[in-house]
């Protein structure tokens, strides 16, 4: 009886320069129906990686010519959004929070079962689809909010006219921000559900992109508009009344 495949094969991006490593994950994820392409350096993942577009990229965090963190922030600076899965041999929470913050979308320490890295790879395609298609997500036609736009099929923003790029997962964050004005959220609360489970503890993480999405879409990031803190809980997006006010 032949294996389940996936229906459409999806591309990933292996960068890893530890050859058996790279050679077992290869033989895996093509037994698992995916088209793999490896490379074993920094310089040339990106390079691959600029050449054409791929369904996920799974990027080692230790690499020679350029390490993981600064190729995923080279990767989330393009407009592009492609999910990426970080390995990492190190096992201190600060490697870890460093990738989330710099755009990964999960985190496989190594050594890995490689039945876990497959329903990672599964899991991360079905959050983008889910995401592609709005499935599950109520209210998904066009928000409004003073000078704000948000199309959530089309996940795109504008402020006062201009788009506004977003990396994925600011882009979710002011989402679910902006469905549910003037509900607080803490930070724990927001990595359940932007995150996902599994990085309880990481609320460092929600703060850093909390930053970065007020410097993009707020006048003031100083005195933001939008999203707001309230103190000793969390965020929350600004319902009409705080719009009014400001």
């Amino acid at each position: 009886m032949r294996s389940e495949r996936t229906p459409v094969s999806r591309t990933i991006l292996v960068i890893e320069d530890d050859r058996d490593i790279a050679r077992l994950l290869e033989m895996h994820l093509r037994d698992a129906g995916y088209t793999v392409t490896v490379t074993g350096d920094g310089i040339a993942g990106l390079r691959a990686a600029s050449a054409r577009s791929f369904d996920l990229i799974l990027l080692d965090l230790i690499l020679p010519g350029m390490d993981g963190l600064e190729l995923c922030r080279k990767l989330r600076e393009r407009p592009d959004y492609t999910p990426i899965l970080m390995l990492t041999a190190r096992s201190a929470d600060i490697d870890r929070i460093l990738g989330l913050e710099t755009g990964a979308d999960d985190y496989l320490a190594k050594p890995f079962n490689i039945r876990e890295l497959l329903a990672r790879v599964k899991a991360l395609f079905r959050r983008v689809e889910a995401l592609r298609s709005g499935e599950g997500l109520p209210g998904s036609g066009v928000i409004r909010a003073g000078e704000m736009t948000i199309d959530p099929e089309g996940r795109r923003v504008t402020v006062r006219g201009q788009p506004v790029s977003l990396t994925a997962k600011e882009f979710d964050l002011l989402a679910e921000f902006a469905r549910h004005p003037g509900k607080v959220y803490s930070r724990a609360r927001l990595l359940d559900v932007v995150w996902g489970l599994g990085y309880e503890g990481y609320e460092h993480t929600v703060n850093s992109h909390i930053n970065r999405l007020r410097e993009k879409i707020e006048k003031d990031p100083s005195r933001p508009r939008y999203v707001l803190t309230v103190r000793g809980v969390g965020y929350k997006f600004a319902d009409r009344e705080d719009l009014k006010k400001g």
